[in-house]
C-alpha cells in the first residue's frame, strides 16, 4: 500500500505526515530518517485504526 507524505525542513531536522491519516506524522535528523520514521507511523497508525475498527461491521464503498 502507498500513502502520499508531505515533508518540510525543519531547524535541525525534517517533518513528515500523512494528509489521508491525520495524526500521523514522524520527524528524522535528514530525510532518509524522516521517511523511515514515517513508515513506521503509518504501521502504528493502521493497527490501531485497525483494533478501534474490530467490534464494527465494516464495509467499503465506491465514491464515484
Amino acid at each position: 500500500m502507498r500513502y502520499r507524505v508531505r515533508m518540510t525542513a525543519l531547524n535541525g531536522g525534517f517533518a513528515v505526515w500523512v494528509p489521508a491519516l491525520p495524526g500521523c506524522r514522524a520527524f528524522g535528523r535528514n530525510e532518509d530518517e524522516a521517511l523511515e520514521n514515517i513508515r513506521q507511523a503509518i504501521r502504528s497508525t493502521l493497527e490501531a485504526l485497525e483494533e478501534q475498527n474490530a467490534p464494527f461491521d465494516c464495509r467499503e464503498v465506491d465514491i464515484r
